[in-house]
């Protein structure tokens, strides 16, 4: 398998430095709001799954077996509405990580129950940092499945 082209985030002047920025910026927000590592982990992986990219999917699992996760909470994130091992917070962390994702399949997109059942766990600044996190790996996603970029070789690089 090979990539269509190469990642643009690589190619185009500023713009792997720029997400980087993001990253960094939502990372700081994140732990200064006491947004634990676990929950952005098990967001990104959730919005990788739902937007099909493997190279994502690839390197925010090993982040997340590396941080401690369990095989079990990996193997049923697909289907955490079912599942017990995720607390409520994660729950409401998915939860408007898949509506914020999916904003094109509903009339009231990111419904204020879903915001709601969110803010009753975390505050303006964990709020902002989940946000920020959902629209990162979206960007990402799309990089990556619009051009095709391929997991193994290439994610290896990024696996802290």
């Amino acid at each position: 398998m090979q990539p269509r082209i190469t990642n643009p985030a690589m190619s185009v002047p500023g713009v792997m430095d720029a997400l980087q920025a993001l990253s960094g910026a939502a990372g700081r927000a994140a732990s200064a709001a006491g947004l634990s590592e676990e929950t952005i982990n098990l967001v990104c992986l959730r919005a990788s799954q739902i937007n099909g990219c493997a190279a994502c999917l690839d390197l925010h699992s090993r982040e997340a077996r590396k941080a401690g996760e369990t095989d079990a909470r990996l193997a049923v994130l697909a289907a955490w509405r079912d599942a017990s091992y995720f607390t409520e917070p994660e729950r409401a962390a998915l939860a408007l990580a898949e509506a914020s994702l999916r904003i094109a399949d509903r009339s009231d997109p990111v419904p204020d129950e879903v915001w709601r059942e969110a803010s009753q766990h975390f505050d303006e600044p964990a709020l902002a940092a989940l946000v920020t996190f959902i629209a990162m790996i979206n960007t990402w996603n799309r990089l990556n499945v619009t051009t095709g970029q391929v997991t193994g070789e290439w994610t290896e690089q990024w696996v802290r």
